[in-house]
């Protein structure tokens, strides 16, 4: 195995019987050998997955619900067997899994820290030198020498975690387990993830919180139906992802489906008054405009053009902080879009989302029920950049709702370039505190 990685995943495939009725186990147990019959019918959880961390690298694995996440990494850990292919660890793991494993209910939150302990290496003496900050870490005070079956699912987590997170491992996982913990706690897991990651500890880390892969980790990879999807920056996985979640089914609404000249010849003429109509994507001229933007959409409706304007100037460079800020669109019916939806959101440069909302949310009441086709809508977004100093990215989408069923059809990610200028306040957001001195 390469000396600067952590783990290495090659080819990896797991496959699981699904019986239909009870008695089909017992007579595939009972088939005699080089019977062509099979009682079952395979679930393929995993298909071929191969990538690899390096040491000291924080890697987030996100996906749909049954994407094959937690499967790949109790074989990682070693607790599942693949059906092909391999995995190699360099390194003690601890893994904070499933709520409960590792746990032996009937025993106490003491005596399961010391189990634990034991199962990932550790001697008596070791644990004993641990033992006091694990309990201070777990904060569950008396209930320490109580069964762990009589713990809530925080406590059970908070032990777990505590456990994991002191026994210096080489690598650390983690699947989903720090959804169960309150706020204040999951603070407190974070800071303890970003101290091992300075001690040089490998983290896989799993969760459905897109922010929590963006902010804490290095890379993020992408499963699907048991596949990698994507392997790279988070920002742009977490893109890939949020498709997934969000999206269409249909393929051929995706990827190349992007040319963004109607597919009739038709281009609006009612767009944003100094564009230039005869341009493809007007959109894409505009000084403010991200060409590294992630777009995709069925091209139903299109974003076609926008202006920015604060401070009398359009389409600033920089705007100060406080400045009113109005944000016009011109959003392009190809065909006709029932109950049109326009969001907004506005990320800082690492991905964190800073405010987000849509039209459904803001409940605008003049926003079209009718998109007709080859009409051109104008709205205009009027703000105030409240924001921190820095650089923040403002990302857009039309989709339209059929139902609970929501169609996108013009998504464009990071697609606006905004500088804010400094300020008297660090953060995201400026809550306009005021300081002063009561009076006697």
């Amino acid at each position: 195995m390469c000396s600067d990685k952590a783990i290495l995943v090659a080819g990896v495939a797991k496959a699981f019987p699904i019986y239909e009725k009870p008695h089909h186990r017992l007579m595939q147990m009972l088939s005699p050998k080089g019977n062509k019959r099979r009682w079952f019918r395979e679930f393929h959880a995993l298909r071929g997955v191969s990538f690899d961390v390096g040491r000291g690298e924080t890697v987030g694995i996100i996906g749909r619900n049954g994407s094959g996440k937690s499967t790949l990494l109790q074989i990682i850990c070693g607790t599942l067997s693949p059906s092909s292919g391999m995995v190699e660890v360099n390194g003690r793991i601890a893994a904070l899994l499933e709520l409960g494993a590792g746990f032996n209910p009937e025993f106490t939150g003491r005596e399961n820290v010391y189990l634990n302990g034991s199962l990932l290496g550790l001697s008596r003496d070791e644990i004993d030198a641990r033992y006091e900050d694990i309990l201070a870490f777990a904060g569950i005070g008396d209930f320490i020498d109580q069964p762990v079956k009589t713990y809530s699912s925080g406590m059970y987590v908070r032990l777990a975690f505590a456990v994991a997170s002191n026994v210096k491992p080489d690598i650390l996982i983690v699947d989903e387990a720090l959804a169960v913990g309150d706020a204040k706690f999951q603070a407190k897991c974070f800071a303890r993830l970003k101290n091992l990651r300075d001690a040089g500890t490998t983290i896989l880390f799993v969760s459905h919180s897109t922010e929590q892969i963006v902010t804490h980790c290095d890379r993020a990879v992408l499963l699907d139906g048991g596949v990698v999807v994507a392997d790279g920056s988070p920002k742009v996985v977490v893109n890939q992802y949020l498709d997934l979640l969000f999206g269409v089914d249909n393929p051929s609404l995706k990827g190349d489906a992007l040319s963004m000249n109607d597919s009739d010849g038709h281009v609006g003429q009612d767009l944003l008054d100094d564009s230039d109509p005869s341009h493809s994507d007007p959109f894409s001229t505009r000084p403010n405009y991200n060409s590294h933007e992630y777009r995709w959409g069925d091209r139903r409706a299109l974003l076609r053009d926008f202006s920015l304007q604060a401070g009398g100037v359009q389409n600033p460079t920089s705007v100060p902080t406080g400045e009113p800020i109005r944000l016009a669109l011109a959003i392009q019916f190809v065909r006709t879009v029932h109950r049109p939806i326009l969001g907004i959101a506005v990320k800082n440069k690492e991905g964190v989302t800073v405010y987000a909302t849509n039209s459904e949310m803001l409940e605008v009441t003049e926003f079209p029920l009718l998109g007709e086709a080859g009409t051109t809508a104008r709205v205009d977004l009027d703000f105030t950049c409240s924001m921190g100093a820095g650089d923040y990215f403002i990302s857009l989408g039309v989709a339209s709702r059929d139902g609970s069923e929501v169609t996108p059809h013009d998504r464009r990610y990071d697609a606006i370039h905004l500088h804010v200028l400094g300020s008297s306040f660090v953060g995201f957001s400026n809550l306009e505190l005021q300081m002063r001195m009561p009076a006697n």
